[in-house]
């Protein structure tokens, strides 16, 4: 029997699945994942896969997802919100633990290819896959295969600057990444959150205001209009470039109905064509894309 094990290692929480050659769960389990302590987060993995082996009946491939990614010159992880693996070689040392080869790329690929095999993008020959969460990451995937690039850059579209931005968005906010205006502070949960407060000095997070606008609160409204008018911009810099057949939104702000009429209503004021096949969808898996994903690596 052929048997993929998928992790997705979180900050908070750690997730394992393994599926059979066409996709369907055998098993599935969640673990806390140790709290700023490395060697316990390689012995949580070599647990988890042990025990899940056993329950399936055979060895597996294994793939895992992580937050940041190994930089291309050192092969350390950096970028990394579980603080613990900056710094580390962390594929070296859980291939050592498991006695294995493992494939390895971020939680942003991994939810990509989730949706490109067999979610929302199954069956495209390219699909961009979003994050719009806390932060705001992406993957491409081109016939099947995760694109990352010589730089292991590749999707990371979130620390772009927001293109064709208006005067009230420059230079726009800091970002952590040390510069001002990236898209990722305008259109993750926290850009959105911020940018309500900055016009009605109230305070509500990304779902609150989700939630307000449906109930017909008009400054609610107005951020959310804002929001799918910078969305349509900074999607249409990507059609630009890599001309997706699909593009599949994951995170939180997904869960956003009105984004998938109004941002393709949208995005053709920018679009370097004069008609825009690009398909918006919502994500299938939703919060199991990145788990499924690394099994799919």
């Amino acid at each position: 029997m052929t048997v993929r094990i998928g992790i997705d290692l979180g900050g908070t929480k750690t997730e394992i699945i393994a599926l059979d050659a066409h996709g369907a769960e055998l098993l599935r389990r969640r673990a806390t994942t140790p709290a700023d302590d490395y060697a316990a987060t390689l012995a949580l993995i070599a647990r988890l896969v042990q025990e899940t082996e056993a329950a399936v009946g055979c060895a597996a491939s294994i793939g895992i997802g992580t937050p940041g990614a190994p930089s291309p010159s050192t092969g350390r992880m950096r970028n990394s919100n579980s603080r613990c693996l900056n710094g580390k070689l962390f594929k070296p040392d859980i291939e050592r633990v498991l006695g294995r080869e493992v494939q390895l790329a971020n939680d942003a690929n991994c939810f990509a290819l989730s949706e490109a095999v067999d979610g929302a993008g199954r069956g495209a020959p390219v699909v961009f896959g979003v994050i719009l969460g806390t932060g705001v990451g992406g993957g491409i995937i081109v016939n099947g295969q995760v694109l990352t690039g010589p730089n292991a850059a590749a999707g990371e579209w979130g620390h772009n600057p927001l293109p064709w931005a208006e005067d009230r968005e420059r230079p726009g906010p800091p970002c952590y990444c040390g510069k001002h205006g990236c898209i990722e502070t305008f259109l993750s949960g926290p850009g959105l959150a911020r940018d309500h407060e900055k016009y009605t000095d109230l305070r509500f997070d990304a779902a609150e205001i989700t939630q307000r606008a449906a109930d017909d609160d008009g400054a609610a409204r107005a951020s959310l209009e804002r929001y799918e008018h910078r969305l349509a911009r900074a999607l249409a810099s990507i059609i630009n470039v890599i001309d997706p057949d699909v593009i599949v939104l994951g995170g939180g702000m997904s869960n956003t109905a009105r984004l998938y009429d109004n941002v393709p209503r949208q995005w053709g004021r920018w679009a370097f064509t004069d008609i825009v096949r690009t398909r918006l969808a919502r994500n299938v898996h939703g919060d199991s894309s990145g788990v499924r994903g690394a099994a799919w690596l």
